[in-house]
């Protein structure tokens, strides 16, 4: 989320007032040149390929000034793309082709307040049109159709912040029609007719309902779904006849596997399955509303292909490159293929597939600074938990540590615990910028998938049910007594950082368990669990009901005193390690006063902290330069309590919106007209 000084840490403590020393030890060696966080964080050369529908362009992103926007050109020579779109601000992260080749789609927020927008570029003119010009508002793009190319489904919570309405929209004109008003669903299953054909909606009792349309505006229950499968039981599309419903589904199994359901008959067949991981993804055809393969990932991704007329593909493209592929959009005649391959020590690497040809032209990677440079081995590991569970986590060791290959350093050293968020979320394999850049530097890094992290079946998740801080705590701490035993940890000089619930983990490590860990580094994490889910934004409270019964419930006196008690900030008093919180200002999430109120509480209790604020981001860090920043004071904060290598942060901090709230004065490095300027605030 490398040694050239060993440093160990020391906490010294006078009159109650806690200090944060460090001593210099020997000087180890470490061959690996230091990668620039620049290669890891900024913006990518090269990013997202896709192919037109008509297969006579190709697109991708790539920076314009320092931002990302989106180049088209010809299919046949990407290397005469020019950009499209004219960001100047955050950049574009995700776009895609409308069905009129003509047209580029792509959403925007504003600072990252997640208020998203959605954008028309027409690439006869690159004019951008923004298609839902409401302030404050929040558009989701529902249904894209080849059969109504000029328009596209939106959802649009303008008139009840609460819920969405679907409206008809014309991405040339952005006209907009009402076709669906909505005061139950939290989501609808759309086809390319344009039309809704079902609902979902959550339940008091935590789970949710499928509900048909089935006349006007007239709803019948299609499926009940128990709190137990909420989380892994979806329907995804109809096949062509309209009759059999496709859904990810769990019930009456662990793992959710690929279900068709007869709507006339009501019968039910399984199409594919795996008894480690669920299905996590369909690979369907362009045009045809077949499913032609599903991926599943415990360990690694797997691929189950389904259709034999693309079997050939698949064996295929698995010689075609190392790592693991996945195709990224196809052409409406399914003859041009756009395929990414992602590695655990290189860049992810593009390639456009002929079918005809069965040839597959390599076009480029999206990180050029990275081909060359000496990466690390990413291991994939399985940890028992201390009642048995198995923990699919994954271990990264600097190049050169580790000379006979078997995932372990030569020697113990200082490891990085990197918590992924959600917690409904997971790590996967493959290229990971904090795993490369943090072993780079000089550490292990260690990811697991405690319970509660999704893919591996319900069971495993339900495992997490009202264990924030319980059992999915043990968990990271099982891994971490682990990579001890194993002699991959130096147990005196172990850190624990991530994101989102990953912030709520490194928070719950300083205060739980406070002399497990090193340090910490906080990045848009809630302190309380009470006023996380007092202020999360409107659109979420239809799911509020799922996260009480999975969390613990803030609205009775019980439930406050039990998520009182799995609060950091109930704790602060308990932490005597160093930490760094970074926080954004716009989070809508994770809100600034869940950094504010612990900042507030360790500065009474007098324990120092450093705290990093952005005024133009939201949940987590996506303007490079931000990012980067951030990340220069992490490794500066790294290397003093755990001993990594540093790179000078004076470049990354320049262009970035950094300011620093509290402990510029405990960042090592910083430049001295940073330090100036946020002095009066430490």
């Amino acid at each position: 989320m490398i040694r050239a000084t060993r440093r160990t840490t020391g906490m010294i403590v006078l009159a109650g007032v806690m200090t944060m020393g460090f001593q210099v030890g020997v000087k180890a060696d470490f061959a690996t040149p230091i990668i620039p966080r620049e290669a890891f964080f900024g913006n990518p050369d090269k990013a997202s390929v896709q192919i037109s529908p008509d297969g006579k362009r190709i697109s991708y992103l790539a920076p314009v000034n320092g931002v990302l926007n989106v180049w088209v050109g010809p299919a046949h020579d990407p290397s005469a793309a020019k950009p499209v779109t004219k960001d100047t601000k955050r950049g574009i992260r995700g776009y895609f082709w409308a069905k009129n080749p003509g047209y580029i789609l792509y959403v925007q927020d504003k600072g990252g307040d997640e208020n998203w927008h959605v954008y028309s570029t027409d690439l006869a003119t690159n004019k951008t049109l923004d298609l839902t010009p409401i302030s404050g508002v929040q558009a989701r793009v529902q249904e894209v159709s080849p059969d109504f190319p000029d328009e596209i489904l939106v959802a649009i919570n303008e008139r009840d912040k609460r819920w969405h309405d679907i409206y008809r929209v014309n991405i040339r004109t952005g006209v907009k029609s009402l076709i669906q008003q909505n005061d139950e669903f939290t989501g609808f299953l759309t086809e390319d007719d344009m039309k809704i054909h079902f609902g979902v909606k959550m339940t008091q009792d935590g789970g949710s309902e499928i509900h048909r349309l089935t006349g006007a505006n007239s709803w019948t229950l299609f499926a009940k779904i128990g709190q137990e499968d909420v989380m892994t039981t979806n329907p995804i599309g109809l096949d062509e006849s309209g009759k059999n419903l496709f859904m990810i589904d769990s019930r009456d199994r662990n793992t959710a596997a690929l279900i068709s359901y007869g709507l006339e008959s009501g019968q039910s067949r399984i199409l594919a399955k795996d008894n480690q991981a669920d299905i996590a993804g369909v690979f369907a055809h362009p045009t045809r509303k077949i499913i032609q393969a599903v991926q599943s990932n415990y360990t690694r991704r797997r691929w189950q292909v389904l259709d034999p007329s693309i079997e050939g593909d698949f064996k295929y493209l698995e010689t075609v490159s190392d790592g693991e592929f996945n195709v990224t959009s196809r052409t409406h005649d399914d003859r041009l293929w756009t395929v990414a391959y992602v590695l655990d020590q290189g860049p992810v690497r593009y390639y456009l597939y002929n079918r005809d040809k069965n040839e597959a032209k390599f076009l480029f990677t999206n990180r050029k600074a990275l081909e060359k440079a000496k990466l690390a081995k990413m291991h994939p590991i399985v940890i028992k938990s201390r009642d048995g569970l198995n923990l699919v986590s994954y271990l990264t060791l600097p190049v050169g540590t580790d000379h006979d290959g078997n995932g372990r350093p030569d020697k113990a050293m200082p490891m990085v615990l990197f918590v992924h968020g959600g917690p409904w979320a997971r790590d996967t394999w493959g290229y990971n910028p904090y795993h490369q850049w943090l072993a780079n530097r000089g550490y292990a890094v260690l990811s697991v998938n405690y319970r509660g992290s999704t893919g591996f079946g319900k069971d495993f998740i339900n495992a997490s049910t009202f264990e924030w801080a319980g059992k999915m705590h043990d968990d990271l701490i099982d891994a971490v007594a682990w990579t001890i035993k194993e002699g991959i940890a130096d147990k005196d000089r172990i850190g624990i950082m991530g994101g989102s619930y990953g912030g709520y983990a490194t928070l719950v490590g300083l205060t739980f368990t406070p002399d497990v860990f090193a340090c910490g580094v906080d990045i848009v994490g809630p302190s309380s669990i009470i006023t996380l889910m007092e202020a999360i934004p409107p659109y979420w409270k239809p799911i509020l009901e799922m996260f009480t019964k999975k969390v613990g419930d803030h609205r009775t006196e019980e439930g406050r005193k039990f998520l009182a008690s799995r609060s950091p900030i109930t704790h602060v008093d308990k932490i005597r390690k160093p930490l760094l919180i970074g926080q954004g200002a716009n989070d809508p999430r994770v809100k600034q006063a869940e950094a504010d109120q612990i900042v507030a509480a360790m500065k009474k209790h007098n324990i120092p902290v450093i705290y990093v604020l952005y005024p133009d981001e939201g949940h987590g860090f996506r303007r490079p330069p931000n990012s980067m920043s951030f990340n220069a004071v992490t490794e500066a904060f790294l290397g003093k309590y755990l001993g990594g290598r540093v790179e000078p942060m004076s470049e990354d901090i320049g262009n970035s919106s950094i300011t620093i709230p509290a402990g510029s004065q405990l960042i090592p490095g910083l430049p001295a007209k940073l330090l100036e300027a946020n002095k009066d605030q430490s």
